[in-house]
């Protein structure tokens, strides 16, 4: 692992253009719950019953309910260290632009400026039908809309079902494809059309996680946990 980490710090010493994307396993070190895995947030948790549309119309308490409790299990979560590393790599000029495919904002909250929160922000509630702007309070004590009234109050992230926003993807994708360096941290790369990232840099492509990426040939490719990967690699670096 080391080698590889000394590696990964030559080629970014030698690069001017680097784009990070990051997924759930960057969060867990957080004690966030990932998705997919036996203790993920899924796994007990049919996704076609909770985090769509169809359910929040057609469901809304059950919807509510899912969300209050992931909403409230964020207060006493802060960003790690590898959030921190990455926010300071940015600031020195290593990286130009992060995109995320979570939604708890600790990228933010840990200094990073350059974010492309690819599946929204669970902290940035809206109505639904309207669109207008709420308060986490609102949202937890059930509040109608104070714009049209309807009972439609949800987070403001990606549900199942629904497409990226246009915009931040689109941004995303023109760092990726212009960027001389892609590195991929805590992602196994099922869900679509993130996980085409890979292939649209014609940079160097570097993957750091917990386990190895099925289906993909990176450059570079380091297994072990995301924070102290980045710990060691700005010790490198900085």
């Amino acid at each position: 692992m080391k080698d590889n980490i000394k590696k990964l710090a030559h080629i970014i010493k030698n690069s001017n253009n680097m784009v990070v994307m990051t997924g759930a396993g960057m969060d867990t070190e957080s004690n966030i719950p990932d998705f997919r895995s036996k203790d993920g947030l899924w796994y007990k948790m049919d996704p076609a019953k909770v985090a769509t549309v169809e359910a929040l119309h057609q469901n809304y308490p059950l919807f509510h309910e899912f969300y209050s409790a992931r909403i409230k299990n964020m207060d006493n979560i802060t960003p790690h260290e590898g959030h921190y590393v990455l926010a300071e790599l940015e600031e020195k000029g290593y990286i130009k632009s992060l995109a995320t495919q979570n939604i708890s904002g600790l990228h933010a909250m840990a200094g990073s400026r350059n974010i492309y929160e690819l599946h929204g922000n669970i902290r940035e509630i809206r109505c639904n039908e309207c669109h207008t702007s709420h308060s986490i309070e609102e949202f937890l004590d059930k509040k109608n809309c104070n714009n049209c009234g309807k009972n439609a109050l949800r987070p403001g992230i990606v549900l199942f079902g629904e497409m990226l926003p246009t915009n931040t993807w689109q941004r995303a994708m023109r760092d990726v494809e212009n960027s001389e360096i892609l590195m991929v941290i805590g992602t196994s790369l099922q869900v679509y059309p993130v996980n085409q990232m890979p292939y649209m840099t014609r940079g160097k492509t570097v993957y750091i996680n917990m386990e190895q990426a099925r289906g993909y040939d990176f450059d570079i490719e380091i297994i072990g946990r995301a924070g102290e990967v980045l710990t060691e690699l700005k010790e490198m670096l900085l």
